[in-house]
Formats: structure tokens, C-alpha cells, sequence
């Protein structure tokens, strides 16, 4: 229901442990008075389905639909009953428009969901989601640690504010669903706002809890995935069956998911299900969240991502809650830890390679990994490490990560000589850095970030 500001783990900095360098030669750097290439958006791409066993999916669905993410338990099943109409109000940034179409489509085609995008005059069915534009400090004020949000039973932001501790607000409540506002910040780069829209609008169309265990899915805090994938879809298609109806206890539906998911995913069927995961202990949540939390110290912060290893360790987890309980602890390492975090990405790469469709996992791992490489001059293979993951970067959508990516592929190219290509490569890495950072400034601070990273010409080790 909040999709949470994760800060410290998504490309806030490459490394911790890396030493501090002067930025490389002023000509790599885009000047400040020259203008940067267009933006880039991402075209839209088939989702690849889910590839894990019904038996599992059912189980996901239950642990999805019937508990908020605070470990509360919701009563009974709720959704929108026929078509749903999408307004959009507030502060609506440039390209907002063209970001939602294409997801309301995407809704439509892979989870075959009535939806439309309508004005705000227009005769629009029950079923109403309001998407609201406002400025993040005065969304900040309200809901601190939420990067966006959701509410049911209020059409904005005014109506929050006069029933902000009105039990109306309370989805334990809900029933059927007609009217559900989603929050998004104005001032936040393309990139994000998008994220905010996927996540929320999946949640105001489906089930509200988000699971760390849930590698494959936008519905994990963890916020690797960034737009809706495939197992999403069929999620949402299976939440919206013609089989489920508001009201519905939580034996109930578990009763009807495997005839509705057979139909629906008969792949499905053909999967062996693995061992049934457990439910994350409220102190491993809490600790993750901790690590994560921008306004704590760092030695907080690190004692957390300990904590939450740990106590990945004694669950006996080797699914994406230990992998991120390792890219944590690497995140958190301290200066003189370089060792400690590289072991700790490593083994974070090695769990989430093993899983299938933990790609994009695996390629923030190598973010990681590349940006030592090239901090260490071993530029061949900062190299590889770039180029290995920029598909999956592609392929999640994620132009933060895939720009970071092509920045370090240019810098190791321009320090082994391959001045041209270099030039290409960073050039194309600026059009996706507009839409993953935002404004110029963040673009070219990301950029000169990067060329710090690769120490002078008398340090490289080949």
C-alpha cells in the first residue's frame, strides 16, 4: 500500500567502500552550459509469465490479499466490481499522460481489466481511482517514510486531509472498492513517478500487502522490479476472475484459486510447487526497514542490515530475503570493510542468479561489483560486469540502473583506450539518466560520480 523510500538501495551511491577521487577530465563531463541529449523512455515490451507452480501462486495470492503490510489481518476479499475509470488531478508533471495510457493498456491486455482513463467532467463509472499530483514535502508532512501511497473511500488529497483519522480510511473495512486515491509526488524524477504508478495502481486494482519473498513481483518493498511484470498480471487477472466476489472469506477463495488458476496459467500446472516459504518474522522486517531508512546514522543503519542477516540465516531462507539481506549488509560495509562487502555481493549475486527471474537482482548486484572493479582499475572487468547486466536493466525498464551502467562502461572504455566508443556509450547513457535521475543537475552529479570512481592512470592494474 506504500511504496517506501528505499534510499540506501537503490544506486544512492555505488559504493561505501570505494576511496574518494577527483572527477576524471572535465572533457568526459557534459559542461554545464551544454545541453543534454532527449530524454528516453522505455517501449513497451511483452511481461515474461510467471515461472513458479500454481500451488505457489495460490499460496502467494492468499498471503497477498488477506494481510495489510503492518501484519494485520484483513477479513475478507474486496475489489472494484465492474469498469474502473482513472482520473488524473493535482500538479500533473510533463509525460504523466503518456506514462498512464500505457499502463492502462498494458492492464488491459495482460490482465484483462476494464479500464479507462477519463476527465474529470466526464461520466465515469462506480468504480473510480483518483490519481493526484502533489509535491513530495507536502506529501512528506503526512506520510513520512511513504515515497507514494493509497487510500480507500476518499477521491484526494483534501478529502485525506478531513478524514486522515476517520476509520473510513481503514482497508480491513473495504468490501467492494469505488473509490481509492493514489498519492504520487509532482517533483520526483520520470522514473519514479512511473514506479509510484505501477505498484499503486496494481494495488488499488488488487491485493494491498507487499513480501520480500516475492522476487518476480512490484508487490516487495524491496522495489527491484519497477514496472508491473507478468506474475503481476496474472495476479491481477486472477483477483478480478468472474470466480471471486467482494465478501469473501479467506477459505473461500483459497477454495476457487486452483480451478481459477489452471485456466488461467495452465503452465502453471506443469511446475513441481517448491517447499512452502514462511512468513518473515516481524524483527527481520523491522531491520531491513531500519537498514533502509534514510534518517538513521549509518552505524544504525549497518547494525540493522547485521541483524536482518542473521536472522536470515536462522529462518534457513536461500530465496531473494536472504540475497537482500547480503546486498544489505555489502550496502552498509564501512570504509575499511571492502572485503566484507565484496563477499557479501558476491554470495547476494550468487542467490539471486539461482532464482528464476531474479535477473534484475543479479544486475544491481553487478552494478555494485563493476563500480569496484573500475574503483580498483580493473577496467576489463568493470567492462563485463557492465555489459552483463545492462539487458536485464533494458528488461525491467529501469533507466537509473541501466544509465549507471553505461557510465561505467564508458569510463572503463575511455581508461583502456577506446576513446570513441567510450563517447558513444556515455552519450546514450544521458538520455536514459534524464528519465531515471530527474533534472540536469542530477545527471551530470551521477556522471561525475561515476568518472570519480577510476583512479589516475599510475593506480590502473591490468
Amino acid at each position: 500500500m506504500f511504496r517506501l523510500i528505499l534510499a540506501t538501495l537503490l544506486l544512492s551511491s555505488l559504493t561505501a567502500c570505494a576511496p574518494p577521487r577527483e572527477a576524471g577530465p572535465a572533457s568526459r563531463l557534459a559542461p554545464p552550459t551544454e545541453a543534454l541529449p532527449p530524454l528516453q523512455r522505455f517501449a513497451t515490451q511483452p511481461a515474461r509469465a510467471p515461472q513458479r507452480s500454481n500451488r505457489e501462486i495460490a499460496a502467494d495470492i492468499l498471503e497477498l490479499g488477506f494481510r495489510m503490510e503492518s501484519g494485520r489481518e484483513i477479513p475478507q476479499f474486496s475489489r472494484f466490481e465492474g469498469p474502473v475509470a482513472l482520473q488524473i488531478t493535482g500538479r500533473v508533471p510533463s509525460g504523466v499522460e503518456g506514462e498512464i495510457d500505457r499502463l492502462l493498456d498494458r492492464l488491459r491486455r495482460e490482465a484483462g481489466l476494464d479500464i479507462r482513463r477519463f476527465g474529470a467532467d466526464a461520466h465515469a463509472p462506480r468504480g473510480r481511482i483518483t490519481v493526484e499530483f502533489l509535491a513530495r514535502r507536502q506529501m512528506q508532512a503526512a506520510v513520512p517514510q511513504a515515497a507514494c501511497f493509497i487510500l480507500p473511500r476518499i477521491s484526494g488529497w483534501a478529502d485525506f486531509r478531513a478524514n486522515r483519522r476517520s476509520p473510513r480510511l481503514d482497508w480491513t473495512t473495504v468490501v467492494e472498492r469505488e473509490s481509492v486515491a493514489v498519492f504520487v509526488p509532482a517533483d520526483v524524477p520520470p522514473q519514479e513517478i512511473r514506479d509510484c504508478l505501477h505498484e499503486e495502481v496494481a494495488q488499488a486494482l488488487g491485493p494491498l500487502n507487499d513480501l520480500y519473498r516475492l522476487h518476480e513481483s512490484v508487490w516487495n518493498d524491496d522495489n527491484f522490479q519497477t514496472v508491473l511484470t507478468g506474475f503481476d498480471m496474472l495476479v491481477l487477472r486472477v483477483w478480478n476472475d468472474p470466480a471471486l466476489r467482494p465478501g469473501m472469506r479467506r477459505d473461500e477463495v483459497a477454495a476457487r484459486l486452483p480451478a481459477i488458476l489452471a485456466r488461467l496459467n495452465p503452465a502453471g500446472e506443469r511446475i513441481p510447487p517448491g517447499p512452502t516459504p514462511r512468513q518473515s518474522p516481524r524483527a527481520w522486517i523491522d531491520s531491513v526497514e531500519a537498514a533502509l531508512g534514510p534518517h538513521s546514522s549509518r552505524s544504525a543503519r549497518r547494525a540493522a542490515a547485521e541483524r536482518a542477516l542473521a536472522i536470515a540465516r536462522d529462518e534457513g531462507w536461500s530465496d531473494a530475503r536472504l540475497g537482500l539481506a547480503h546486498f544489505l549488509r555489502a550496502r552498509m560495509a564501512g570504509p575499511r570493510e571492502a572485503d566484507v562487502a565484496l563477499s557479501s555481493f558476491v554470495r547476494a549475486g550468487q542467490i539471486y542468479a539461482s532464482l528464476p527471474g531474479g535477473e534484475v537482482h543479479a544486475a544491481h548486484v553487478d552494478m555494485q561489483l563493476a563500480a569496484f572493479a573500475l574503483s580498483a582499475g580493473h577496467f576489463d572487468e568493470a567492462l563485463a560486469l557492465a555489459r552483463r547486466a545492462q539487458p536485464a536493466a533494458r528488461a525491467s525498464e529501469n533507466a537509473a540502473l541501466l544509465a549507471s551502467l553505461q557510465m561505467v562502461q564508458a569510463e572503463a572504455l575511455e581508461r583502456l583506450g577506446q576513446t570513441s566508443a567510450a563517447r558513444t556509450v556515455r552519450l546514450d547513457s544521458l538520455g536514459w539518466a534524464r528519465y531515471g535521475f530527474g533534472d540536469d543537475m542530477r545527471v551530470r552529479a551521477r556522471l561525475a560520480e561515476i568518472a570519480a570512481l577510476a583512479p589516475p592512470s599510475r593506480e590502473v592494474r591490468r
